[in-house]
C-alpha cells in the first residue's frame, strides 16, 4: 500500500476512532438528582448490556426497589431455561453528594457495584442505568414493553456516553412474574 494511501487511512481511522474512545473514557455523567420515592417500585428490563451475573436469565428479567431508611432493599427476579423463578436480593446505598443518582449495590457483601441513572425522564417511566466502566447498562421501563422510539433514544444516549450500543440485548418479556 502506497504511503500516502495508507496515510489516508490511518487519518480516517483516527478520527472516527478517536470520539468513541474519547468518551469511552471520559467521566460519566448521571442525572442532576434521582427522588429515591418515586423511583422505588418495579422495573422491567427491555435491553442489558450481557454480563455473568444474569447468564442465567432467559426472559421477564424485572427489578424491584424498596426504600428501607437510608438504604434501598433489591429484589431482582428472571426467568430461567426450564421456566423456574430465579431471585436476588441485595441492598443498595446512596454514594454522599450525588444527588441519589448514584448507588452502591451488593448482593453478596461485603462486594459492591456501581449502579448509576444515567437518564431518566420526568416521569419515572424509563431509565438508563450503567457503571462508570461501562462494562455493565440497562434500559429499564416501569411497563413490561417500550416503544422502539424511546428505547432507541435512551440506546442513542448509551452509545454517546461510550458504551458499545451494538452490544445491547433486549431481553424478552413474556409473562408478569407476580
Amino acid at each position: 500500500m502506497p504511503d500516502r494511501l495508507r496515510q489516508a487511512c490511518a487519518a480516517f481511522a483516527l478520527a472516527t476512532l478517536a470520539p468513541l474512545a474519547a468518551a469511552e473514557n471520559a467521566p460519566l455523567p448521571t442525572v442532576q438528582s434521582v427522588d429515591l420515592t418515586r423511583y422505588a417500585g418495579a422495573w422491567y428490563e427491555i435491553a442489558m448490556l450481557p454480563n455473568r451475573f444474569q447468564k442465567q436469565c432467559v426472559a421477564d428479567t424485572q427489578a424491584r426497589y424498596r426504600l428501607d431508611g437510608d438504604r434501598v432493599e433489591v429484589l431482582n427476579r428472571c426467568r430461567l431455561a426450564d421456566g423456574r423463578v430465579d431471585n436476588a436480593k441485595g441492598r443498595a446505598k446512596v454514594v454522599e453528594g450525588s444527588g441519589n443518582a448514584k448507588l452502591r449495590v451488593s448482593f453478596f457483601w461485603p462486594f459492591y457495584g456501581d449502579y448509576w441513572v444515567l437518564a431518566l425522564d420526568d416521569d419515572f417511566r424509563h431509565v438508563l442505568v450503567g457503571a462508570p466502566s461501562r462494562q455493565y447498562a440497562w434500559v429499564l421501563s416501569r411497563t413490561p414493553q417500550m416503544d422502539e422510539a424511546t428505547l432507541q433514544a435512551l440506546l442513542d444516549r448509551a452509545a454517546a456516553l461510550g458504551f458499545d450500543r451494538a452490544a445491547f440485548k433486549r431481553t424478552p418479556q413474556t409473562q408478569p412474574l407476580d
